[in-house]
């Protein structure tokens, strides 16, 4: 259809051509991450509940070991694997170092790639905006070349201008939205591990007492 958003975008100039080519970047980007983040929270959800009925049972941390390999995502999980392969000793203060030590990696491995997610949402409308600029220069440019304000002249910067702008909006709320939901549930989960971690350092003191 020649009024259509698709005829539009084809007769826009180069300049808001790349515009739209750097935001559906951003766009795409953005939603892999979102379909990642989510299927990698679900995951982490169900493993930490999975785990800590398996440790409210087992209190051998060696079979706990064993048992728990598979839940490769629960930060609790990976925690408690983690001190336990690598402690070499059953002293407090080392313990409370490792835990510290992994329980930061797995803070990170959380928050990964929401970083994109807020550059697009802070950045995208602002290159939206650029294109919204320039179509509106080319409307002008239009008009001075022509002499007459007329709709056929004006329109087709007009059109580039609003879809430069609604294409940076599309890309960028999105984002907004789920950065700040996964932050959220990201942080809660780390709230979760760090007390967690207190109870895993009363677990691995309570080992070395009954080794003693």
């Amino acid at each position: 259809m020649k009024d259509s958003a698709i005829h539009l975008v084809l007769q826009a100039g180069l300049v808001v051509k790349s515009v739209l080519i750097i935001l559906l970047f951003f766009s795409i980007v953005s939603w892999a991450i979102i379909f990642f983040k989510h299927r990698y929270f679900s995951r982490a959800n169900r493993e930490t509940e999975q785990f800590l009925r398996l440790y409210r049972s087992t209190k051998d941390p060696k079979d706990l070991y064993n048992t728990t390999r598979s839940l490769t995502i629960s930060p609790a999980a990976n925690l408690f694997r983690a001190v336990y392969s690598e402690k070499t000793h059953n002293e407090k203060i080392e313990i409370k170092r490792l835990l510290k030590r992994y329980g930061a990696l797995e803070s990170a491995k959380l928050e990964r790639y929401l970083s994109f997610l807020a550059t697009t949402g802070s950045t995208t409308p602002f290159i939206g905006l650029f294109g919204t600029v320039w179509g509106i220069m080319n409307s002008f440019r239009g008009i001075g070349v022509s002499g007459a304000a007329s709709i056929a002249v004006v329109a087709p910067g007009i059109a580039e201008a609003l879809i430069a702008t609604a294409a940076g909006l599309a890309a960028a709320i999105p984002a907004v939205i789920t950065y700040n939901y996964y932050l959220s549930m990201s942080r809660r989960i780390i709230i979760n591990m760090e007390d967690f971690s207190e109870e895993l350092l009363n677990f691995f003191t309570e080992e070395k007492n009954e080794i003693h």
